[in-house]
């Protein structure tokens, strides 16, 4: 099993998903798989980018690795009837086109055992409202990279407040712009300033919750 382990460290998506398909071959627990081999390895991949061992491109190629061998266990998982550890709403807000960012926290978390809705750049308030109540979300997570945007991420709040959601989960703020002052501000419940803390906080939230 280190093998996937070990794969998704390397950013090896062929790798990872011959492994993954070994595994269940010869009758690995899928749930095993992800929480014994996956999340460890993004843990450490998150761990080596805070400490600048790895950057934006070993991220993404980890993280690739990691989607092609968990679309091979998720029909599994669900088959078997397990639950994610929580769902998780995520996107860049409305007037903002920029995903990088985005996109590397909704990989991260995917591989920390979360289930992830991603709704993509640019989403105005009221699709998040929405994707919370149809999915029954834990958490939101919104992303801004430029500064005349971040009021997007207070605008989104209200509106889930607004529409009696908002007690119901927890939201996290992201992006070059933005602080944990900011946050504070604009009633958030958490700050990410890179996609591994990210994940640490939203497991910290989802476990208080």
């Amino acid at each position: 099993m280190s093998e996937l382990h070990d794969a998704i460290l390397e950013g090896d998506a062929k790798a990872a998903v011959v492994a993954a398909e070994q595994a269940l071959q010869a009758g690995a627990d899928p749930l095993d798989l992800v929480q014994s081999h996956m999340v460890p390895a993004m843990d450490e991949v998150g761990r080596r980018f805070e400490c600048e061992e790895y950057f934006v491109p070993e991220l993404l190629l980890a993280a690739r690795a990691m989607k092609g061998a968990l679309a091979l266990i998720r029909p599994r998982l669900a088959a078997g009837g397990a639950e994610p550890s929580a769902r998780v709403v995520i996107g860049t807000v409305k007037g903002d086109l920029h995903d990088i960012g985005k996109n590397i926290v909704a990989s991260m978390l995917e591989g920390g055992g979360f289930e992830v809705i991603d709704l993509g750049a640019d989403v105005p308030p009221e699709k998040f409202v929405a994707a919370v109540k149809e999915k029954s979300a834990d958490l939101v997570c919104l992303s801004a990279l430029l500064t005349v945007t971040m009021l997007s991420m207070k605008t989104t709040i209200e509106a889930l407040r607004a529409a009696g959601v908002r007690e119901q989960v927890k939201v996290l703020v992201g992006g070059a712009p933005v602080t944990q002052h900011f946050a504070d501000q604009i009633g958030a419940d958490g700050y990410g300033e890179n996609a591994a803390a990210a994940v640490r906080l939203a497991r910290r939230l989802v476990a208080a919750a």
